[in-house]
This record gives C-alpha cells, structure tokens and sequence, in this order.
C-alpha cells in the first residue's frame, strides 16, 4: 500500500509542532519570578531548624503558663488569703468602694524574690538591689502576639515579618504603615468592624484568659509579691521563655531572609524556568512549572464574580497578599477537585 503524501506532510507536520512546543522554554517575568520565590522560601522556612525552634519556643512557654498560673494564684493567696478578699468585698458592698477599700481584678503581677542582689556602689560598697519580676498574662502586646501567631498570620496573606525587614526605622513607609494596621485590626487593637460586638479577638481572649481578685487599686506596680529565691528564678525563666518566641523568630527571619536576597539575584540573571528548576533540585525543592500557569490565572480566580462581590462589599479593603491567600486557596481547592 502506497503511502499517502498528504497524511505524510500532514504527520510530519504534526511531529515538527509537538517537538517544538516540548522544546520550547518557559520564560521568566517578574510575577513567575515572584512565585518560584514564594516556593523556595516555604521549602527553606519549613525544613529549617530555626523553624523548629521558634514552634518549640511557643509550646515551651504555653506550657509553662498554665504552671504558671497555678504557681501565681497560690503565691498572691499566700499574701492575700481569699478570706481577706471576701472580707473587703462585704465591706465595699456595705459601705461603697472608696470607704470599703479597693479590690481589682488583675492579670499582671510583680514577683519579688526574698533575697536581695549584692552589688557595688559608686564608694565601692555592698549595697542591697531589689530583685524582682514583672509577670503579665493578659495586656499583651502588638510585637508579641505577632510572633506568636506568625504563621497564622502568613497564611492570612499578612506579612508578620514587615518590622524584621526594616532596616532602618526612620524610613518607613506606607506598605509598613498598612500592614501595621492591618496586624492591629486582626489582633483586635484597632477599629472594629463587628458592630454586634460579639466577635472575639486574640486580643480578648488573652486578656480574659487569666485573672485574680487582689486586694488594693488597678496599679499592679503597687503590689510585690515576695516569695523564695528559687520560686523567682522560676518565674524569671519563665518571663524569658515569653522573650524567646520574639527573639526565635527574629532568627527564623534572619536565616530565611540571608538565603532569600541571595536567590533573588540568582533569579535575576535566570531568564528560563528550567534554570530555576535545575536549582531547585539540587537543593531538593519540589518545583513544578504548573505552578507559573495557575500564577497567571491567579487574577482571573481573584476577581471572579463571587470574589469580586465580596471584595466590593467588604468594608475594610484587602492588601495585595491577602488576595494572593484567596487566590492560593482557590487554586489549591481547583486542584484537590481535579485529584
């Protein structure tokens, strides 16, 4: 059977455009760029120890929290037995607050050991130093939460790493200024949008977390709760370890942030996509290139008419990472569809 010239120039031109396209390299740009980033500093974040370290510090002090509030609670009732603060709270209820004495709900309290620090004054004598610490379960601040809840807060498309990556204060700006805000409001510090005011926010339920009647005004720094030495240096460890979760993340930032401005210059001067996947596995990255096809479907998913609805009606607008979030969700939940 002869061969038919037509089919034959027809196959050979099918082949030469199969060969052509599975040849044909995928060129970077700076949103490619941009999520083969992304990718590379999830991998370097997650296998790294400093990773390890900061989730360690974070379970290391909730842990000793709930010690401590058993540990805080015996000590206070040990200067303020709970007959003494049923007695005072009968006399504010008889005679009014002012003339019955004060009680105040505290979540704050300073712990003084009952041995004095030694130390050399200007004549070079002894002299006695007060040795005390200032322990706080509630009234926690914007710094601290946001180390606590980084990776919460990444996931949210905020950048809980935005003070780290000033280097010098004196120039920030309004990106700095923005996700400052946005931290404030997520955390519950700034203006609220929940008008029914039934929402609970991290900031509540810290505070609400722990407290004790103490005898005496709202001014924790009046009362000093002396108890052992060794019962001191319990609590100074224990106000370390809150310490450690803000110093454990700014080492995961460091580390992360060394290895990541050196890739950016690599993929600067990477103008092909398999460069950067030639990288990736040599440093065991999982690096796909149907990453960079959803990355430019990624606007089309943003604004889709659901989500548009929703960013239009939304009374606090969202920041370029939190619709890039929506926008990996919406990818990842396509994916598991198709799986």
């Amino acid at each position: 059977m002869l061969d038919n010239p037509n089919v034959n120039a027809i196959n050979k031109k099918i082949n030469r455009k199969a060969k052509m396209q599975k040849q044909k390299r995928q060129t970077l740009n700076a949103e490619k760029r941009k999520v083969i980033l992304d990718v590379f500093q999830d991998h370097f974040e997650k296998n790294s120890k400093y990773h390890a370290e900061h989730q360690e510090a974070i379970q290391t002090y909730n842990t000793l929290r709930q010690e401590a509030k058993v540990k805080i609670e015996k000590l206070v009732r040990q200067h303020q037995p709970q007959e003494d603060v049923d007695t005072v709270r009968s006399m504010i209820n008889k005679y009014g607050e002012r003339n019955g004495g004060y009680l105040h709900e505290d979540s704050c309290f300073y712990v003084k050991s009952d041995t004095p620090k030694i130390e050399k004054d200007y004549h070079g004598d002894d002299r006695e130093v007060e040795q005390s610490v200032y322990i706080k379960f509630g009234d926690v601040d914007a710094d601290f939460l946001t180390s606590y809840y980084r990776d919460e807060l990444l996931e949210k498309g905020i950048d809980a790493d935005y003070k780290m990556r000033l280097a010098d204060y004196s120039k920030r700006n309004p990106t700095y200024y923005n996700t400052e805000s946005n931290i404030r409001n997520y955390f519950g510090f700034g203006s609220r949008n929940d008008k029914s005011g039934n929402t609970m926010y991290h900031q509540d339920s810290w505070d609400n977390d722990f407290k004790l009647w103490v005898i005496g005004t709202s001014y924790c720094h009046n009362r000093h709760f002396t108890t052992s030495h060794e019962e001191y240096e319990w609590f100074n460890n224990f106000e370390i370890a809150k310490q450690n979760i803000e110093k454990s993340h700014e080492r995961l930032f460091d580390h992360v942030n060394k290895k990541i401005e050196k890739l950016k210059l690599g993929l600067k001067s990477y103008r092909y996509f398999d460069q950067a996947k030639e990288l990736a596995d040599k440093l065991g990255v999982v690096l796909n290139e149907s990453l960079l096809n959803e990355s430019s479907s990624m606007a089309l998913s943003i604004y889709s008419p659901t989500n548009l609805a929703e960013l239009l009606t939304d009374e606090v607008e969202q920041t370029r990472d939190e619709k890039i979030a929506i926008a990996k969700k919406l990818l990842a939940e396509q994916q598991n569809s198709l799986n």
